[in-house]
């Protein structure tokens, strides 16, 4: 049975709920509980309130994604849930890369992607880019050339325009 093409398709929820135990568990459940993978995650507590703001990056088609977003609805530490459609998005990135390696030439890629050199050590560099996921991704493969030792991505975060 051939796949639906919409079954791939990204979608970026964002759901601000109580700041409270068990919460969040209950949120990831509804995803797990129709067999849909959490590309990424992000949670943070929101400024001068008793609640957080959850951005979940994830693929999956119009349908299911309703169902999900009507089940959030009705948990009771939910507020609020924004299927995003017109969004401003980003995502950070630290690598680590040996110093023998190129310093210019890496600054350079970083700067490229907004973001620069944050940590010299004795024998590493280590660089934070923070972008549009996409550019995210086109940084992380043209840094293969420099050859990281290590590099650590951050979830999306993501408001409505």
């Amino acid at each position: 049975m051939p796949k639906n093409k919409t079954q791939n398709q990204r979608r970026v929820i964002s759901v601000v709920v109580m700041n409270e135990s068990s919460v969040l568990a209950r949120v990831t459940s509804l995803f797990a509980g129709r067999g849909y993978n959490i590309e990424s995650l992000t949670v943070a507590p929101i400024p001068d309130s008793d609640m957080s703001h959850i951005t979940i990056e994830t693929k999956g088609n119009a349908r299911v994604m309703e169902q999900i977003t009507k089940q959030l609805h009705k948990l009771i530490p939910v507020y609020k849930v924004i299927e995003h459609e017109e969004m401003v998005e980003k995502e950070m990135v630290l690598a680590k890369f040996p110093i023998a390696e190129n310093l210019s030439n890496i600054a350079a890629l970083a700067s490229a992607y907004n973001g620069g050199i944050v940590n010299v050590g004795k024998e590493m560099v280590v660089v934070q880019v923070a972008d549009e996921p996409k550019r995210v991704r086109h940084f992380i493969e043209a840094a293969q050339r420099y050859n990281p030792c290590e590099i650590v991505r951050s979830g999306v975060v993501a408001m409505e325009r």
